[in-house]
């Protein structure tokens, strides 16, 4: 019984939301202004009428006659509307607000009308097409009718197609747009015709369409325009006055309002017995104050009985509370977003009204003279505490390797953030019903977070939002990103196979390789024109692949002369480590015929090598043949064409399949297959030919402990 009769007192605190601020009477048919409140739609035609606009009151959405409908059914509050009071409409008019008819406009500017809203007595542009450009509140009209049902005003409703006298309606039909009682709905839904279709609802006064309109177009709405903030339809996203604008489904801006709401109306709620306190607080001290002395009291009395009704409002405004527990209800996604838009403006500032609570006076007289000169300067530049803005995410140093690496910052005016949360999902999965699931990390601390453990060859989708006192800021745009079509291989370089490792650097983290080609190389170019012999310098990873699917990135100097990056079977590269081939001198030509038909023997076969070839800022495309001729540096332009260098190189190796793919690691798009003899170990590879430099993609997270089996040696980092 107490719970119905906080209910019913609740429901009762609500009215005043629900009411006209023109006729003081409960909506009919509301629209929302630009300004985001509300107003019946007869009365907006009756200002505009006294404003001198004819012709301008089109409804955007008016109501259709039912079927055996009268003037007085079909609208019942008209016969009852109190029209507004003359001088209260006066008022609004003259009251520095609104164009009238007497001004004059050029004929360049198009015809604006202005309506004086009664809310915020602010100005408010409706466009060319006044009313008829408006969105109707169907959500507001709906919470109207349960409060209508829940305390009975206007008395019941009856059924429009009983013969007199009509009896008390049990179902309402959208479709007929009338109200039935039981055998009246079995009557006009006979069974096996359409009408049986329809589906019943409740009894009401006032049918709606069944979802929002495009007040332009005609089409239901299905996305938010975030920069003009306002629903739109397919047709207007495609029209040049939302170029450029940031759009978003419906569906997100339903979830993002209906999170934002539904925290702050908790908020509220688990603060009441807060409030109470707050007032007992203030009721002692003022009653201290009475008994401390007596000159001040009227002074004193005067702030704090202020402050316990400011504090009063809070409890009083359970009629915003009731009014937002059933805009909660809502389920119809555009409709919500239109409603909740101002209800939730309200709520912030009832819970910033809660986080700075302070006493006005104190019982203390200990210092009748004081000068507040310096805090009324500082109350003069106190900045509240806003939200975060949406964070930036870092594309440059956000990547996805072995792990995930997100990095972001705050905009430059942005309050500070606390902690920040992080959702990421798989757009690559199959779509499942219901809202989007998002994977979360709570209070992370910093600026970067590691995810560990993505899926390979997928895409996620990854956003980030701040959090402090005031609550949780917007989400940041997201960002996409690619991960390794395979499980990474870690490794170092090792370059004691190389045919002259005093012209390869290797770095000490043993990461990262530099071919120094110094004066023997200056001196055999100077020889070029009668023939010279220039080595091929080879560097390998330390890691050898038997088994598996393998990914690997690297960066390679854009200024290189001359390298080759790829894999190779572990015993042919060390047989080419003995002595390399000759790649310059004339004398050297596989076609010639000096490989003794080596290569007509192993034309079906698999080549042990598989390079993608990288010179001067750009790599050369070659067919397969050409591109797979190993360590012999046989492809060259004639054999394809060239395209760009990225920034890093991606090598998948398929050791089952015998396959090796050469890819872009930003985008991940392919560049080349090439097939690869996978009979024994196969190892990640490096060749130079001059100067030239290759630095391995540095693992995310922390490298693990792994064994180094090459060469018949075993070790542990």
């Amino acid at each position: 019984m107490a719970a119905k009769r906080g209910t019913k007192t609740s429901m009762k605190n609500m009215e005043k939301e629900l009411l006209c601020p023109v006729c003081q009477e409960m909506y009919k048919q509301p629209l929302v202004l630009p300004c985001t409140h509300n107003v019946c739609q007869a009365c907006a035609r009756e200002v505009l009428g006294q404003q001198g606009y004819v012709g301008h009151g089109g409804d955007p959405s008016s109501e259709p006659t039912s079927p055996a409908s009268t003037p007085s059914t079909r609208s019942p509050r008209l016969s009852r509307r109190t029209l507004p009071k003359p001088d209260r409409l006066d008022r609004l008019l003259k009251s520095g607000f609104g164009t009238y008819p007497g001004r004059k406009r050029g004929a360049l500017h198009p015809h604006v009308i202005m309506f004086p809203c009664p809310a915020c007595q602010g100005d408010v542009e409706l466009g060319e097409r006044g009313l008829a450009g408006l969105f109707r509140n169907l959500t507001l009209e709906r919470v109207v009718e349960r409060y209508r049902q829940s305390v009975s005003v206007g008395g019941a409703i009856l059924c429009q197609l009983c013969k007199p006298p009509p009896l008390e309606a049990t179902k309402g039909c959208t479709e007929c747009r009338a109200t039935f009682c039981n055998e009246c709905f079995k009557l006009f839904h006979p069974w096996g015709t359409q009408k049986a279709q329809h589906e019943p609802t409740l009894p009401t006064l006032s049918f709606r369409p069944k979802g929002l309109m495009c007040p332009d177009h005609k089409e239901e709405v299905t996305h938010y325009c975030k920069t003009c903030q306002r629903l739109v339809c397919q047709l207007c996203r495609v029209r040049r006055t939302h170029s450029g604008h940031k759009i978003t489904p419906v569906l997100n801006a339903y979830q993002a309002l209906k999170d934002k709401l539904t925290k702050s109306l908790t908020y509220i709620l688990g603060n009441q017995d807060t409030v109470q306190t707050q007032i007992c607080e203030l009721e002692e001290t003022r009653a201290s104050l009475l008994q401390a002395i007596e000159e001040c009291q009227q002074e004193r009395l005067a702030r704090l009985s202020a402050q316990i009704r400011e504090r009063r409002s809070l409890l009083d405004g359970s009629g915003l509370v009731g009014y937002a527990q059933e805009v909660l209800k809502e389920t119809d996604q555009p409709c919500f977003v239109q409603a909740a838009k101002q209800l939730h403006n309200r709520i912030a500032r009832a819970t910033e009204a809660l986080q700075t609570f302070r006493p006005a006076a104190t019982s203390s007289f200990r210092h009748c003279q004081l000068d507040v000169g310096r805090e009324m300067k500082l109350l003069t530049e106190l900045n509240f505490l806003r939200v975060p803005e949406a964070p930036v995410i870092d594309t440059q140093r956000t990547f996805a390797y072995d792990q995930i690496f997100l990095c972001w910052r705050l905009p430059p005016h942005s309050p500070p953030a606390w902690h920040y949360t992080i959702e990421f999902r798989r757009t690559d999965v199959p779509a499942q019903p219901g809202p989007t699931r998002w994977q979360r990390r709570e209070e992370v601390r910093g600026t970067s977070a590691l995810l560990e453990n993505p899926d390979t060859g997928s895409v996620y989708v990854l956003r980030v939002r701040g959090c402090n006192k005031a609550g949780y800021g917007e989400y940041s745009e997201d960002v996409h990103l690619h991960t390794p079509p395979a499980p990474v291989l870690h490794f170092f370089l090792d370059g004691r196979w190389g045919a002259s490792r005093e012209r390869l650097a290797i770095s000490k983290d043993q990461r990262a390789v530099r071919s120094v080609p110094g004066l023997p190389l200056l001196l055999a170019a100077e020889r070029l024109l009668t023939g010279c012999h220039l080595s091929v310098d080879v560097v390998l990873g330390d890691v050898a692949v038997t088994q598996g699917r393998s990914y690997w990135a690297c960066a390679v100097d854009p200024a290189s002369y001359l390298v080759k990056v790829g894999v190779g079977l572990e015993s042919k590269l060390q047989e080419s480590f003995q002595g390399a081939p000759d790649v310059i001198s004339p004398r050297y030509d596989p076609d010639s015929g000096h490989d003794s038909g080596a290569e007509d023997a192993t034309v079906e076969a698999s080549p042990p090598f598989a390079f993608l070839t990288i010179g001067m800022g750009k790599i050369l495309l070659g067919s397969a043949a050409s591109s797979n001729a190993g360590l012999t540096g046989r492809d060259g332009p004639a054999a394809g064409c060239t395209v760009p260098l990225p920034p890093r190189l991606g090598i998948c190796l398929d050791y089952e399949r015998g396959r090796v793919s050469f890819l872009d690691a930003v985008s991940f798009r392919g560049l080349l297959e090439c097939p690869l003899d996978c009979s024994g170990p196969v190892c990640p590879a490096f060749c130079f030919i001059g100067g030239g430099a290759v630095q391995l993609q540095e693992p995310v997270g922390t490298k693990p402990e792994r064994k180094v089996t090459i060469g018949g040696f075993a070790k542990l980092d």
